[in-house]
C-alpha cells in the first residue's frame, strides 16, 4: 500500500500549475467529499486536519504535508477546527501514475520519491514558495512557467523531508541506543519495529540496519530476547500460568510466545518450569 501512495517525480516530465490558496477555519466546516482532476498537495501551517482519502485516514499536525492523487475521492474525517491553517496547491503530471514511468531518451533518469505524508525538516522554506506563488497569483503578476517552477520547488522540499539524513557513527549510536532503549521500556506493550520507527522518527528499513549495524541483531530479535529474558524470570519466580507470561510480555499469541521460547531457549516455556526451577530454588 505503501508504494502505491507514494509519488515519484522525473523533473523531465512537464508539471502544470494551477492554484494555490491559504485556507484559515472560521468555524466547523468539513472539507468537501470530491473527486477532483489533479494531484494536490496540503501544508499544513497551525492546527490540525483530518482527512480520508479511499481507505485511508490521515491526521496531520502543524509541518505536515498530505499528498492527495487525482481520481481517488477524498474529504475531511471531522469537522475543521477553529484556527486551523492550511497552504494547498493543485498541480497536473503528465504520463505519471504513481510509478517511474518509461520513456526514449529517460529510461536512467532519477525519480525522485515524495511520500503521501511527510514532516518537513525546514518548514518556512516551503512556506516562503507557497507565500511567493499566492503573492504573484493575487497581483497577476504569476506567469506560467514561474508558477510551473515554484511548485516544483515545494514538491522538493517535500522530497527532501522524504530522504533520511546521513549520519555519523556518533549520531548512528545515538539513534540505535534510542531503539534500544525503547525496547528495553517497551517490551510488554505490542510493539513492532514500524511502531518503534514511527515512534523515533524514521524509516524502518533505515532504523533496522542501523541497529543491525550498531547492536548486531535485527529489532524483532531484539524485541524477542527482551521477552524471553522476563519471561524465564516469570518462569521461575511467579505462579503465574504461561498464557499469562506471555502476555505480560507482550505476546499477544501464547503459541507464538511458546514458538519463540524454544527457538531462543531450546526447551518449552513448561520444562524450562520444571527442569531450573529446582535449581533456581537450590541455590538460595
Amino acid at each position: 500500500m505503501e508504494t502505491l501512495n507514494n509519488l515519484y517525480l522525473r523533473i523531465q516530465y512537464p508539471l502544470k500549475a494551477q492554484n494555490a490558496g491559504l485556507f484559515i477555519a472560521r468555524g466547523d466546516a468539513m472539507h468537501p467529499t470530491r473527486v477532483i482532476h489533479s494531484h494536490e498537495l496540503i501544508f499544513v501551517k497551525q492546527g490540525e486536519l483530518d482527512m480520508w482519502e479511499g481507505n485511508q485516514v490521515f491526521q496531520l499536525k502543524a509541518g505536515q504535508t498530505l499528498h492527495l492523487w487525482p481520481g481517488r475521492q477524498h474529504g475531511s474525517t471531522k469537522p475543521m477546527p477553529l484556527g486551523l491553517k492550511f497552504y494547498w496547491i493543485h498541480f497536473e503530471l503528465e504520463n505519471l501514475n504513481g510509478r517511474e514511468e518509461r520513456r526514449s531518451g529517460d529510461e536512467f533518469a532519477p525519480a525522485t520519491k515524495i511520500a503521501q505524508v511527510s514532516q518537513i525538516n525546514q518548514p518556512e522554506r516551503l512556506e516562503r514558495l507557497f507565500l511567493m506563488f499566492l503573492e504573484d497569483q493575487e497581483s497577476g503578476l504569476l506567469h506560467p512557467s514561474s508558477a510551473n517552477l515554484l511548485t516544483t520547488l515545494m514538491l522538493m522540499e517535500v522530497a527532501q523531508s522524504c530522504e533520511p539524513k546521513a549520519l555519523n557513527e556518533e549520531d548512528l549510536n545515538a539513534v540505535a541506543t534510542w531503539a534500544h532503549n525503547y525496547i528495553r521500556i517497551n517490551y510488554d506493550r505490542p510493539i513492532t519495529t514500524s511502531k518503534i520507527a514511527e515512534a523515533l522518527g524514521y524509516n524502518a528499513d533505515y532504523l533496522g540496519r542501523i541497529y543491525r549495524q550498531i547492536y548486531g541483531v535485527t529489532l524483532t530479535e531484539a524485541i524477542n530476547r527482551r521477552r524471553i529474558k522476563f519471561a524465564c524470570e516469570y518462569l521461575l519466580d511467579s505462579n503465574l500460568t504461561i498464557e499469562q507470561i506471555a502476555f505480560k510480555c507482550g505476546f499477544a499469541d501464547p503459541d507464538y510466545f511458546r514458538r519463540v521460547f524454544r527457538r531462543y531457549m531450546q526447551i518449552s516455556p513448561g520444562k524450562y518450569r520444571e527442569e531450573y526451577s529446582r535449581v533456581h530454588v537450590n541455590t538460595h
